[in-house]
């Protein structure tokens, strides 16, 4: 797994191991910044159950002005440190160790880019999607990783599913701001 472009182009990033763990795919990543590539530069960028940490220092490698980094797990909380530290954005990031739908509910921060991967079939997508119409830049986009069998529903409030997008048994939704 490594950073594909920008100031940390090439830096190869450590990644959790086991069963629990199912990091974004290169293709797939670079899929997604394709989408954004736009609105990336100067963003407030959150990468909400960050494994790695990969979605969101590539954010930074590519000029967003900050990153959040939201997991729940400690040892993939070191990781996505040690990989924020190899990158020199230590000024940039922000790593919160939390419940991921915890802290969407209680964060005031708003956010141009928010990323949702959660663990694929446990219902956290749809819940945290429930959760980030208030924490949303009035111009935001919401970019969900999610399998072909797993159907999100439209629109959530103030959010329409504009578009998804089919990578081999993955899926890309992608949610903007219709306020």
């Amino acid at each position: 797994m490594r950073v594909i472009t920008g100031s940390a182009k090439g830096r190869r990033l450590q990644s959790p191991v086991g069963d629990d763990v199912r990091p974004t795919t290169d293709v797939v990543k670079e899929a997604v910044f394709s989408i954004i590539q736009f609105s990336v530069e100067g963003s407030r960028f959150l990468d909400a159950f960050a494994g790695s940490g990969q979605m969101g220092i590539e954010a930074l490698s590519r000029g967003a002005a900050k990153a959040y980094f939201i997991d729940s797990s400690r040892r993939s909380m070191n990781i996505i440190k040690n990989n924020i530290k190899l990158c020199n954005f230590e000024d940039k990031a922000e790593t919160v160790t939390a419940d991921t739908l915890s802290y969407l509910s209680r964060t005031t921060e708003k956010f141009d880019i928010i990323f949702l991967d959660p663990p694929y079939q446990t219902g956290l997508l749809q819940a945290a999607l429930e959760k980030v119409p208030d924490i949303l830049a009035e111009e935001g986009v919401v970019i969900c990783e999610h399998p072909k069998e797993e159907t999100l529903p439209e629109p959530v409030e103030n959010l329409t599913l504009s578009k998804n997008y089919r990578y081999g048994k993955i899926v890309i939704s992608v949610y903007t701001n219709s306020l």
